[in-house]
C-alpha cells in the first residue's frame, strides 16, 4: 500500500478561511486534490487546475429531509371529456 505524499503550496491562500500557507496538495489516481489544514476545506481540481464545484445542498437533492409518502393519500389525475361541450356565452 502506497502512502500519498502531501505537500504544502507556498503563498496559496485558502478560498474558505483566507489563511495563507495552509494549503496541502496531493494526487490520487492522477486527480489533484487540495485541503486547508486550518479550516478543513477540501476540493478537487480538474485538468486545467480549476476547482471542481460541489453540488450545493437544496431541498431537491436532500433526501434525508424528505418525509415518506402517506399511504392514505393518492394522486388523482383529471382528463377532459371530449364529448362535453362548453356552454356558449
Amino acid at each position: 500500500m502506497s502512502v500519498t505524499k502531501k505537500r504544502f503550496i507556498a503563498g496559496a491562500v485558502c478560498p474558505a478561511c483566507s489563511e495563507p500557507d495552509k494549503i496541502q496538495m496531493w494526487e490520487e489516481d492522477g486527480v489533484p486534490h487540495r485541503e486547508c489544514v486550518a479550516c478543513g476545506y477540501t476540493d478537487t481540481l480538474n485538468a486545467q487546475g480549476q476547482s471542481v464545484p460541489k453540488e450545493l445542498t437544496t431541498r431537491v437533492n436532500v433526501s434525508a429531509l424528505k418525509k415518506p409518502a402517506d399511504p392514505k393519500v393518492q394522486g388523482v389525475q383529471f382528463f377532459p371529456n371530449p364529448k362535453l361541450k362548453k356552454p356558449k356565452e
